[in-house]
């Protein structure tokens, strides 16, 4: 007779169903099936699925010696790869060789956003969690490097500049044009912001839907002119939109082209950007560009090809480096909160979390990802850990036993 698993008890003492436990840890039905009955681990982002596992049923309240068992029980399964499937059925993706050198376990913690559980919370009796989303600008963690760059957003927004700005998933891009929008409000300045509303940006998938330039155009012409529809004629399209922004432009107004996941831009679409870029009147540029995207905007914009050239030309980019600071960026996060972040870390904890954001990636070593969104995931596993073995605070030991 197979022996009932604690992950068993778990899932029955505190009602998760096979297939909710399958949708929450992103795998197949069959794979938590065999999970759950102690045969398998699926080997993608094992650590991953565990501190899922611990995070869920945590929520639900289960007591820390349940947890201490399910990770003790889910780790040595982990360790026992070679075990063979019960079940016939393929995961929904192969399973990739792990080596010791192999970062992609470490990166996907680091990226993969993380929340605290109920029990932390009381643990460090926190009413507001400090990684929320700022509420105002003073609760912006803002370094030397992210001044420069929200100038030059600023700058390019008033003065017609044509400017991507470039960062890894989670860096503080998105803050950033918000903060920019909320300068520009705050300030008086009549900026008339454009922003396509074409979700799918790439093209990619049966669904999607890749941003062109007669969108863009569309979105220009609402924003300018409410009401409008654009004739079929593409030179009495240009003509009437020409026309349009100038107008505005001598009615007071600015006109900024806000475009984000601009790393998915079709090559084509990037193109035609230079010739809204190019629409004047007089001396003066009728539209403001700023591309949003990932470190593979910087890429085809560093591109020395034919295709993308006069964009290229055109276009300044800025990048947002890591955070140099990560002990001042913990302390500040939690002071807007109202806490002491002493009371949460030791100082030896804000330094380890400092080295395990130097990962190694790609084969390449020593590569940073001291980003806000992953500074936050590590600490906010650190500190669910701490709670979850009864430890007062987070020390260096706990951080070194979060799970990659």
């Amino acid at each position: 007779m197979q022996r009932v698993t604690l992950l068993q008890q778990a899932m029955q003492a505190h009602g998760v169903p096979l297939r909710e436990l399958a949708r929450l840890l992103d795998i197949s039905p069959a794979s938590a099936h065999r999970m759950a009955h102690g045969q398998r681990m699926p080997t993608r982002n094992r650590h991953q699925i565990i501190q899922t596992v611990l995070d869920l049923f945590g929520e639900r309240g289960a007591d820390v010696r349940t947890l201490a068992g399910l990770e003790r029980e889910l780790d040595r399964l982990g360790e026992a790869r070679d075990t063979p499937p019960a079940l016939p059925v393929e995961d929904p993706a192969p399973a990739e060789p792990e080596t010791e050198n192999d970062d992609k376990g470490d990166e996907t913690m680091l990226l993969s956003k993380q929340s605290l559980t109920p029990a932390a919370r009381r643990h460090f009796q926190l009413i507001r969690d400090p990684f929320d989303d700022p509420r105002s600008e003073g609760e912006v963690f803002l370094t030397d490097d992210a001044r420069y760059v929200l100038g030059s957003m600023l700058d390019a927004a008033l003065h017609g500049n044509f400017l991507a700005v470039v960062g890894e998933s989670g860096s503080g891009k998105t803050t950033l044009r918000r903060l920019m929008l909320e300068r520009l409000k705050s300030e008086g300045e009549s900026v008339v912001i454009i922003e396509p509303y074409i979700l799918t940006t790439g093209g990619q998938g049966k669904d999607a839907k890749p941003l062109r330039a007669g969108h863009i155009a569309e979105a220009i012409l609402a924003a300018v002119a409410p009401g409008r529809r654009l004739p079929a004629s593409a030179e009495a399209r240009s003509r009437l939109l020409h026309e349009q922004l100038r107008q505005s432009n001598r009615g007071g107004n600015r006109h900024l082209l806000l475009i984000e996941e601009a790393h998915d831009l079709h090559v084509a679409t990037l193109k035609s950007l230079k010739r809204f870029f190019e629409l004047e009147d007089g001396l003066t540029r009728l539209l403001s560009i700023v591309l949003i995207g990932q470190t593979e905007l910087g890429v085809k914009l560093s591109s020395a090809g034919a295709d993308v050239r006069e964009v290229v030309q055109r276009c300044d980019v800025v990048t947002l480096p890591p955070l140099r600071d990560v002990p001042g960026y913990l302390r500040h996060r939690f002071r807007c909160a109202g806490i002491d972040a002493a009371s949460v870390f030791e100082d030896d904890a804000l330094d380890e979390l400092r080295q395990r954001l130097i990962v190694s990636r790609g084969g390449k070593a020593g590569t940073d990802l001291a980003y806000p969104l992953a500074v936050a995931n590590l600490a906010v596993r650190a500190m669910n850990l701490a709670a979850s073995i009864g430890e007062p605070l987070v020390t260096a030991d706990v951080v070194r036993q979060v799970k990659a």
